[in-house]
C-alpha cells in the first residue's frame, strides 16, 4: 500500500513538471564513506579510535602546566587526584576540534560553600599566558548557591547550564563535551568562534553555545588567534581534592 501511494505521489509530482526528470539516486551518496568506530563494550569507556588520557593508572600524556615537568598529582585507587601545590596539569598533545569524556568527583565530606566547595574546572583549550583557556567549570553544585555562570557545567563566566544535573558529593560525575575550536585567519582575525555541546550526567547541559572568547575572571572575554591547544585540569584552592578517572578523547579536525 504504501508503495503505491509513493507511485502515486510521484505521478502528481510528474504532471507538475521538473519533479518527472529526477531519480531517487540524485540524491545519494556514493562517498566518503565514513571510517569504521568500534564502540566500548561498556558504556562511558573510550571507542577504538578514541586517544586514552587516563586509564586509571598511566598519567604520562600529562604534564605540569608551569614547567612542563612531570605533573604531580596523585593516583590513588584507580582516581588522579589533584595537587592543589603542584598547579595545573595539561595534555601533552595539542587538540583542534574534539569529543571529550571524562568523570570527575568532589570528597563525601567536602566543606565550605559557594565557589569554595570541589572547585576545579576543565580548560577546553588551554591558551594564553600563565594558567588560562576556555573553562568548563567543576563545582559541587549539589545544594549549593553560588553565581549561575559560575556553577558545575557553566562555562564560567559566560553562560549557566541548561539544568543543574549534580548527584551528591562523593559519587561519580560524568562529563561528554563536543568541542569545536575557533578558526582565525592570515591576519589573525576570528573567522569562526568556539562552540561547546555538553552533557552532565547524560542531561544536555550545553547546546552548541557560541564562546565570547577563552575564560576571564574579571572583565570581558576576547578572541586571540591560536591554533591547537592541550587540554588542562584545574587545581584550584576551594573545597577540597577534585578526583578524575576514565578521560578520553576523539580528535574530530
Amino acid at each position: 500500500m504504501l508503495g503505491l501511494r509513493i507511485a502515486a505521489a510521484t505521478a502528481l509530482l510528474c504532471l507538475a513538471g521538473p519533479a518527472c526528470a529526477q531519480k531517487p539516486e540524485d540524491t545519494e551518496q556514493a562517498g566518503p564513506i565514513p571510517p569504521v568506530v568500534t564502540p566500548a563494550a561498556q558504556p562511558g569507556g573510550p571507542p577504538s579510535d578514541a586517544v586514552v588520557l587516563f586509564d586509571g593508572k598511566d598519567v604520562s600524556q600529562w604534564v605540569s602546566t608551569k614547567d612542563k615537568g612531570p605533573i604531580g598529582w596523585t593516583v590513588e585507587d584507580g582516581a588522579l587526584v589533584v595537587k592543589l601545590s603542584a598547579g595545573n596539569i595539561e595534555t601533552r598533545r595539542t587538540f583542534g576540534s574534539y569529543q571529550l569524556h571524562i568523570e570527575w568527583k568532589v570528597p563525601a565530606g567536602v566543606t565550605g560553600s559557594g565557589q569554595l566547595r570541589g572547585n576545579s574546572g576543565v580548560f577546553l583549550a588551554g591558551v594564553g599566558p600563565g594558567d588560562g583557556g576556555y573553562e568548563l567549570q567543576i563545582l559541587d553544585s549539589y545544594r549549593n548557591s553560588t553565581y549561575v555562570n559560575g556553577q558545575a557545567a557553566s562555562i564560567y563566566k559566560q553562560a549557566p547550564p541548561l539544568a543543574n544535573a549534580m548527584r551528591p558529593p562523593g559519587e561519580w560525575q560524568v562529563y561528554d563535551v563536543v568541542w569545536t575550536a575557533p578558526t582565525f585567519g592570515a591576519d589573525g582575525a576570528m573567522k569562526t568562534p568556539a562552540k561547546v555541546t555538553a552533557f552532565h550526567n547524560g542531561v544536555l547541559v550545553q547546546n552548541d553555545f557560541v564562546l565570547a572568547g577563552p575564560t576571564r575572571y574579571i572583565g570581558k572575554p576576547a578572541y586571540a588567534p591560536h591554533g591547537p591547544a592541550p587540554i588542562k585540569l584545574q587545581a584550584h584552592a576551594g573545597g577540597g581534592p577534585v578526583s578524575f578517572r576514565n578521560i578520553w578523547v576523539r580528535p574530530l579536525d
